[in-house]
């Protein structure tokens, strides 16, 4: 099957291929500044980007918004030219701050889930929008809102599925009911979608689960016009993770791969492993507030996901949560963002 390059309105990547963002801290500027040389869309995750900053504990806003600019740079240098992205969770606080720090720094295109990007038009001037949404219903009242409200529709449409990584916008039941139990085939609603991002004019990127060409292929034919992949980067050269992070991701099987409860309410889908199950047994490891999420409430949470989170990306696995995709048991060895590309290419 011969691919099509995605164009964006006036932006084109040579294959139609977007790398999922993912924090904190696992893609930014080495890895989506690799993907984006290689011809596909390289995406940093804006969430708590700043974390390497030695003030961050103390001001982590400030070095969020600061490094938010330094990354993109950074990825711009790396990319030959091609287009660089950022996510942006709308449910980290001070959202518009981000949002307009990642326009300042003259990012492509931003990439808005955890929640309706419904003000995103409003703070991002000529950048390209792109909604991740779940539901065809989601999509809908995002258009509405966003015509009525700033005349202006999605520049890209992402469905974000319910065997992605990392938090999920979906009810635990409804996660069963797609990937155990199979009462429902999501790519039903993933059609649905398709068909009203059809009428609007604006192309579709498929997420969660693509993992190798042949899941391109299926959503390709499907009538979407790229797909988003984070997990199948993890275990890169390129990958802005600690090797001890990747190699969890080489090590883990099947049934290490499980669906958490967030300190924040969502679900989201981890590896198993000694922190987890300190978590399950009643530890609490709550050290403050990084001021990251809206719905987090310090006073009763667990543990601080910003820092498990850390912990994990630095390689310090058994004080930190490893998010991944449905997919991560199927890393077997470090390749290059050159070997997936071509693979798709």
């Amino acid at each position: 099957m011969k691919v099509n390059e995605l164009k964006i309105g006036n932006l084109t990547a040579r294959l139609p291929v977007i790398q999922g963002g993912m924090g904190v801290g696992v893609s930014l500027s080495g890895l989506s500044g690799a993907v984006a040389a290689a011809g596909g869309i390289g995406v940093i995750s804006t969430a708590q980007i700043g974390y390497r900053d030695p003030d961050f504990d103390r001001h982590p806003l400030e070095c969020n918004l600061r490094a938010i600019g330094e990354e993109i740079r950074k990825a711009r240098a790396i990319a030959n030219g091609g287009v660089i992205g950022v996510n942006i969770m709308v449910a980290t606080r001070h959202y518009e701050e981000y949002v307009k720090a990642a326009v300042d720094a003259g990012v492509d295109i931003i990439i808005s889930g955890a929640g309706l990007p419904m003000t995103l038009p409003g703070v991002s001037q000529d950048v390209k929008i792109a909604p991740i949404v779940s539901s065809r219903k989601s999509l809908s009242v995002i258009a509405k809102y966003w015509s009525k409200k700033f005349d202006r529709k999605p520049d890209l449409v992402v469905i974000e599925g319910p065997t992605a990584g990392g938090h999920l916008g979906f009810h635990i039941d409804e996660i069963e009911e797609y990937t155990v139990l199979h009462t429902k085939n999501y790519d039903d609603e993933v059609r649905q979608i398709i068909a009203l991002a059809d009428e609007m004019g604006v192309p579709v990127a498929v997420a969660g689960g693509v993992y190798e060409r042949a899941d391109m292929e299926h959503y390709l034919d499907m009538g979407a016009k790229a797909v988003q992949l984070a997990t199948r980067f993890v275990t890169t050269k390129e990958c802005d993770a600690s090797d001890a992070y990747k190699q969890a991701y080489i090590n883990a099987k099947k049934e290490d791969i499980v669906i958490v409860k967030s300190p924040v309410g969502m679900p989201g889908r981890a590896i198993h492993n000694v922190f987890l199950d300190k978590v399950a047994q009643g530890e609490r490891f709550m050290r403050g507030c990084r001021q990251c999420i809206t719905t987090c409430k310090p006073e009763t949470t667990p543990y601080c996901i910003t820092e498990a989170l850390v912990n994990a990306v630095k390689g310090n696995l058994d004080e930190g949560l490893i998010f991944c995709g449905s997919n991560a048991y199927r890393a077997d060895k470090i390749e290059t963002v050159a070997d997936i590309m071509e693979e798709f290419s």
